[in-house]
Formats: structure tokens, sequence, C-alpha cells
């Protein structure tokens, strides 16, 4: 039988044990709060807002992280933004503002019921959450990232399932592909494969041995960036296989390992929680491509690629996956946009990161300048850009200057033209530059995890 629903101040305060009146709200105990925020966000409309009432006249903020959780699964009225934005004293209007404000403010440290509150709910949602964030892993020492900036992506542990070693056709056998479907594009030692992002944005990672190297392809529809880790790293005997976890933070994916569960930030290729958190691994980045269908076929008739025979029920068609998304100037889940008089929070970038240095250019850069000669950490780089693509390439270029040519895949260089591959580029005489590592993301991903630390490329700059 249903038990009647509390609907008043001095029916919520008996039920916790607590003294009628307004003194109560200023008495509350740890077991106290917690009862009240798991009211806010799981109990009837009456009851919670009086809950609410009875935080609000507490009068501290520790309690606005659990109200800005709850923001998410409550958004029948405006009680509970109003008495956050009293609290902090500017105004929330729902749980995205709540989040933006609460990644501005580090400074503030949650009330220790709102751990255990975020852990009950998420533990609803999907139990294996809890195989990343239960027990101690989600306390504060513990945590590389602040769990007030973890939110649940949409989907439960599995909804993103990887392909590991997929199968793969040969190009001719790829009739699926439109000429100008985007792909990403990978080669290593030789072994030379497509995985087209139509595919790869149900999925969004693969692990794979290329070219006799384990890597996995970490691809962040939500932050535009596809980042091909290489997965054996020093001390562990297997390769790591990675997976998405169903987490995001600051609107990035959050990946995990299977063989400890350890979260991971796809963005840098490190551990921010579980077992590898101390251990000092950094995901060494390979070099990847986006390119059109018909152009990575053209460079390399003997590619492999994807097949559609993935062993899942998706809709692979052309331009369907996060259709909306991708054709939205905003984002799905809230993160700061530091700067945007340059660039949009969704323009293209290509970033590199080396020892010491960072540095993104802007896609558009290439429209006029498809050769770049710059430099990142005193370490000279030529890119070769074509922004309709969406295709970058860097190389070490030594002292040398480097120009269009009148050859496909080549450049204009010290001693004639040398040849593009996608490891090095090649004189006449074959001296070979390497490739140097870098990806595609968004701006606001980019600008979001590097920020003041990264140099950003102006348009005629020649550093």
């Amino acid at each position: 039988m249903r038990k009647p629903v509390l609907a008043s101040l001095a029916a919520i305060c008996v039920a916790i044990g607590l003294t009628v009146g307004p003194a109560a709200a200023m008495s509350l105990d740890d077991s106290e709060i917690k009862a009240l925020t798991h009211l806010i966000v799981r109990g009837p409309t009456a009851e919670k807002d009086v809950a609410v009432k009875m935080l609000l006249e507490r009068g501290k903020p520790d309690i606005v992280p659990s109200l800005i959780f709850a923001m998410r699964y409550r958004r029948d009225n405006q009680v509970i933004p109003d008495a956050v934005s009293e609290l902090i004293g500017e105004t929330v209007t729902d749980w995205k503002s709540g989040m933006l404000w609460q990644e501005a403010h580090s400074e503030l440290k949650p009330h220790a019921s709102y751990r255990m509150l975020k852990l009950d709910i998420f533990k609803k949602i999907d139990p294996q959450f809890m195989r990343f964030l239960g027990g101690d892993r989600s306390l504060p020492e513990n945590l590389k990232i602040r769990l007030e900036e973890i939110a649940w992506g949409g989907v439960k542990v599995g909804d993103l399932p990887p392909l590991d070693n997929p199968k793969l056709i040969s190009a001719a056998e790829a009739d699926y592909l439109l000429p100008d479907d985007l792909v990403f594009g990978v080669s290593i030692n030789g072994d030379t494969r497509a995985y087209p992002l139509r595919i790869m944005g149900w999925h969004e990672m693969f692990n794979e041995t290329i070219g006799g190297v384990p890597v996995a392809l970490a691809y962040c529809t939500l932050c535009g960036a596809g980042i091909l880790f290489e997965t054996k790293v020093e001390g562990r005997d297997e390769p790591l296989i990675l997976a998405s976890s169903g987490f995001l933070y600051r609107s990035n994916k959050l990946m995990f390992d299977r063989q400890t569960d350890s979260l991971w930030n796809q963005f840098t290729g490190e551990p921010v929680s579980g077992p590898l958190l101390n251990s000092g691994i950094t995901l060494k980045i390979r070099p990847v491509v986006i390119t059109s269908w018909a152009k990575w076929r053209t460079q390399h008739p003997d590619t492999k690629a994807l097949s559609l025979e993935t062993g899942h029920d998706r809709n692979y068609d052309s331009g369907f996956v996060y259709r909306q998304y991708f054709n939205s100037p905003n984002l799905m889940f809230p993160a700061i946009v530091r700067n945007e008089e340059q660039l949009r929070r969704k323009d293209y970038v290509f970033g590199i990161r080396e020892t010491g240095a960072a540095k993104a250019w802007p896609l558009d850069a290439f429209k006029d300048e498809p050769v770049i000669n710059d430099a990142i950490g005193g370490r000279n780089l030529v890119l070769i850009g074509d922004p309709e693509t969406r295709t970058v390439r860097a190389y070490r270029r030594q002292n040398y200057v480097f120009e269009r040519s009148g050859r496909t895949n080549h450049l204009a260089g010290p001693g004639g033209d040398w040849a593009i591959s996608e490891a090095f580029l090649t004189s006449p005489d074959g001296e070979k530059l390497p490739r140097v590592p870098g990806h595609i993301s968004y701006w606001f991903a980019w600008d979001g995890y590097l920020g003041v630390d990264s140099e950003l490329y102006a348009v005629g700059d020649r550093s």
C-alpha cells in the first residue's frame, strides 16, 4: 500500500526526526541532509519543494552541487534553480547553466552527502557504473577530475559498443561508401585502413593491431575529436582494451580500460580514476587523418575498409548518425567556452601536443594557405590541409621551407618535389622527414582542455 504523501514542513521534520519549525533547518546533520537531497531528486513535488526550502534556510552553499545535480532530474518547476541562485548570488536557470557555474567555481566543496546521492542515482541508471565510481573510487583523493563535473551522457555501459578487431574488406568490396564520405585513415608500417565516420559515430572506439602495433581510435563525437592511441604501455604485459563508459567530463567522453575499469580522459589519454590513476601513464598518440573516401582510396588503392558487418544493428547510412548535433552550432552538454573572439565553439581546429608545447591551427586557415610553414615549441613544422575534407597532415621540416607543387601528393621543397606519404615527406634524393601526430577537434574542446597552455595560429602568421 502506498505510504501517505508528506505535504508540509512539519510532516517532513517529523519523518526525519527533527524539531518542527524553522530552527530545524538550521540544525540538520549529515544524515538528514542526505535524506533531504534524495527526497529532492526522487520524492513527490510537494515534498521536494519543502526539502529545498529547508536546505535553503540552512544557508550554506556546500549543498549547491546536490541541488545542481537534482536540476537535471527535476525540471518540473523553478524552486531548485531559484534556491541555487539565492545561495550563490548569481542567476541559474537550469541544469546546464548550473553546471557551467560549477565548472567555473572549483573552490566550492560539496557536502559529504553529495557523493552518495550521485552514486545512488547513477547506480539506478546502470549498476555497471559502479565499476568506475563505486567504493572509494569516487573519493576526491582518488579522482583526477571533480566528481561534480562527471555527467551521465545518456547511454549505459555497452550502448556504444567498441569495434574489437572488426571485419575489414577491400576497397573494391566497400561499394557502400560514397566518394565524399569521410573516413579516418590510418597507415602503420604499410598496413593501411579506412574507418568511415558514419560507422565510427555509432561505436566511438575501435581496438586493433595495425602494422603490428596495438592501437585504439577514441572518437568523441561531442568534441569532434578522433584520437589514435597506442595501447601497449610500459609495465603492462598486454595492450589496454578501451571502451566508452557512458560518462562525460566537460562534454568529452570518459573511456575505460577493460582490464582495470579505470576511467580515462579521451582528450588527454590519461587515467582519471581507478587502479591506474597514479601510474604515470599517458597514452602515446599516433598519426590519423580525416579525409574523403575518394581521396583516401586514390592515394591508397590497396587500403582495407570497415565492413558493414559489424555484428551490431545500426543505421550506417551516410550522414545519419549525430546529424542534428553536427549541423548545430550548439553543444549538447555543458562546457565552458572560454574564448570565441577568434573562433566559434564548434569551429574545427587541428591540434598538436608535444612535450612542453601545444598549438592549434584553425581548419579555415588552410582555405587560402593549404601549405603552412610554422613551428611549435621551437621545432619547425610544415602542415598540409584541406578544410573541405577536414584533412590536415603535419611533418617536421628542419629549416626547409615548402610550397605547393604542381604534382598531386607532393610539396615543392629543397631539391625539387617531395612525396607526401602517411609516414614521411620524402625528398627526390631519399631524405625523409617524419610525420607529427595531431588530430582534429572542435575549438571548445581544445581550448577547454589546453586553454592558455596552447598557442593558436593566426592567419598570416609565420612563426
